[in-house]
């Protein structure tokens, strides 16, 4: 089968196009022949080497398929034939991969397997967030970072569903801004200018509720002063390339929350948690409450130059790769 090896941890570069031997399945697994892979900054980072998972070389990356079920261990509920998304640990850029039966999807009729690839990490982690972690109530405003970037528009997406009463989002460029509007933010701030004021102006000076931040550093210091009392900050990440901390007085006087956002960790603190979601967001998209785009997918020998893009921060929404 074809994937893209990672032989040495030197970016995206390290990607090799190769005939690799097919994975075997086993006690638990299910074989997935893929159809699209997700692509997201995350799996730009474990080609340099600066994630935490970092299996040992060679290897192949991806987290996110979707595609269908092409052998499943006895007495599973799947069958062969069967449209699923899965989330995996590594091996998605191929055209077959192993998944523990516990991560592997269903998917609607309705949802296509480019949205479905797109959507497994980034929709997943806007609904641990803001569903779960982020207890958001509907009515309540939003702030979101990184709008413009896939678990961004994810979270613009979720929080819609969830009955958020405003989405602010912040981004970068007009582009990005746009971007975030037309998925259904409902104001944009340019985050290269003064964008704690904006937010406190556009919300009367009361804050925002709930801050979606993937990129850390003076955004996160940043959002701590325009948060509403009782106001929880999601770190989703570090993209910004530094790793925040807060004086704990800050969130003593204004009763605020710092919560911790991991959806690929979750799953060893609820196992059965990643299929809920998945039943949860993929039938919201299904019924129309829920609005994901993925996107654009280009070939798998591509993938390289996605990465590249994603490091040098050209990224708008959220790339698949057509394996098949």
């Amino acid at each position: 089968m074809r994937a893209l090896m990672l032989r040495e941890t030197t970016g995206p570069s390290g990607l090799h196009l190769e005939d690799v031997p097919v994975p075997e399945g086993g006690d638990g697994l299910v074989l997935v022949d893929v159809n699209t892979a997700g692509v997201g900054f995350v799996d730009m980072l474990v080609t340099k080497g600066e994630y935490q998972i970092k299996p040992p070389l060679p290897f192949i990356p991806g987290f996110e398929v979707a595609g269908t079920v092409r052998s499943v261990p006895a007495g599973s509920a799947l069958k062969p034939g069967q449209r699923v998304a899965a989330m995996t640990f590594s091996g998605g850029y191929a055209e077959v991969v192993a998944v523990p039966e516990f991560l592997a999807f269903p998917l609607p009729d309705a949802v296509d397997d480019v949205t479905a690839a797109g959507a497994v990490i980034n929709a997943g982690t806007a609904y641990l967030g803001l569903v779960r972690r982020g207890r958001l109530a509907p009515g309540e405003t939003v702030l979101v970072h990184g709008a413009a970037g896939g678990t961004g528009l994810a979270a613009i997406g979720v929080a819609k569903a969830v009955g958020a009463g405003r989405i602010i989002a912040a981004a970068s460029s007009e582009d990005k801004r746009a971007a975030a509007l037309a998925a259904g933010a409902d104001e944009a701030v340019d985050s290269g200018g003064d964008w704690v004021t904006a937010v406190k102006e556009l919300t009367g000076g009361r804050g925002a509720d709930v801050v979606w931040d993937p990129v850390g550093g003076d955004v996160f210091a940043g959002s701590l002063r325009c948060m509403a009392p009782e106001g929880r900050l999601l770190v989703v990440g570090f993209a910004g390339g530094t790793i925040p901390e807060v004086k704990v007085n800050r969130l003593l006087l204004r009763s605020h929350d710092v919560v911790g956002v991991n959806y690929g960790g979750f799953a060893a603190v609820d196992p059965a948690f990643p299929r809920r979601t998945a039943d949860e967001t993929f039938g919201w998209m299904a019924e129309g409450k829920l609005r994901f785009e993925a996107g654009p997918a280009v070939p798998l020998e591509q993938g390289p130059a996605v990465l590249q893009a994603f490091a040098d921060r050209t990224v708008v929404g959220k790339p698949v790769l057509q394996v098949r």
